[in-house]
């Protein structure tokens, strides 16, 4: 598959990305591990070559980002090693234990790389898809309240898409997403919001399930692929809205469509990056109905008819604003009927 942010092959379709992962992050019998205290420096100006299996050790990897910030100024040499950034693992599941890493299967997010060590780090760590500078927020939309500046790290080497996995009984669901536009919200232990989510789709499932602010589609799709005869996902913020529907496509083999049909691209989308009135952006064909929009929730009622009672998962950044919830679930009953939970 063509990955629609840097246009390699860096993407995969779901049944692709899970055929190694069982041992993806396994060492083999010549892999060493060295394990370094990530509060202190780095002990030596040297690291690890990859095992000739390809794969390395997290922390040499580390080491070896290290060495090249330092080499260009991002670090000095009583900077610890935690000080290079935070880790984003591809493809990102819970784990018991740090991982060996086989090339491209890491994404650095980092406030204190430059450029020109990005670039570095990029061409000559075998194990990096892309180095992401980061700031003092969260990328994308933060609140619902229209005058919302979205905001963006940046992206300085590489590609910034990566998938995370989340357990479902119909399969594993592959959920992409550019983390350089989308806020990270690494796997947890025991997946809280599928649960959620699941329990409240039931079994028989339910017949309309909403995904208001479905982000890269995570809660959508696992209610489309729990059997959820019609499903609607929708994200007012142009990145979330797309990555929902290029999920739609990478986990199709799960669903009960004959074809999903993906109305326009990334590029064209960012011309309108926040939306207020729910605009169409893939479809499927076939016994199951999904379709993904981009546009204020508020306004969903102009696309889903008032008497369809759906179920809807209103996954909003501002939970533990209780007058903002109830406010919006009180909104939400007055426009579009049903029930709606906070995930």
């Amino acid at each position: 598959m063509e990955c629609p942010a840097c246009g390699s092959d860096c993407v995969q379709s779901a049944p692709d990305i899970l055929r190694d992962l069982p041992t993806r992050f396994l060492p083999c019998e010549k892999c060493t591990m060295r394990v370094l205290d990530k509060r202190a420096p780095l002990p030596s100006h040297e690291y690890a070559a990859p095992c000739s299996c390809g794969k390395r050790f997290i922390d040499e990897v580390f080491a070896h980002m290290y060495v090249i910030m330092q080499d260009e100024g991002d670090l000095t040499a009583h900077d610890p090693l935690l000080a290079v950034g935070s880790p984003l693992i591809h493809p990102g599941m819970a784990m018991d234990r740090p991982p060996f890493l086989p090339p491209k299967s890491l994404l650095l997010l980092s406030g204190k790389v430059q450029e020109q060590a990005a670039r570095r780090i990029v061409a000559e760590v075998p194990e990096i898809r892309g180095v992401v500078k980061t700031a003092g927020f969260i990328p994308g939309l933060v609140s619902l309240a229209p005058e919302e500046i979205p905001r963006t790290y940046m992206l300085l080497a590489g590609c910034d898409v990566r998938a995370d996995i989340y357990p479902l009984a119909s399969g594993p669901l592959v959920i992409y997403k550019q983390q350089s536009l989308i806020h990270v919200e690494f796997p947890r232990a025991g997946y809280p919001k599928l649960r959620s989510v699941a329990a409240r789709v039931g079994t028989p499932p339910v017949p309309f399930f909403v995904d208001a602010c479905s982000g890269p589609g995570t809660l959508g799709l696992a209610a489309a692929c729990l059997g959820v005869p019609r499903v609607v996902l929708n994200d007012a913020w142009y990145a979330s809205a797309f990555w929902s529907a290029f999920n739609l496509n990478v986990n199709h083999v799960y669903l009960d469509s004959e074809e999903v049909h993906i109305l326009t691209n990334l590029g064209e989308m960012a011309r309108q990056p926040v939306l207020r009135d729910p605009v169409k952006i893939a479809e499927t064909s076939g016994k199951q109905i999904i379709e993904v929009y981009q546009g204020d929730l508020r306004h969903l009622d102009r696309v889903i008819p008032r008497d369809a009672h759906p179920l809807a998962a209103l996954d909003i950044f501002e939970k533990d604003n209780k007058n903002e919830v109830s406010a919006l679930i009180s909104d939400w009953h007055v426009r579009m009927g049903g029930e709606a939970f906070i995930p």
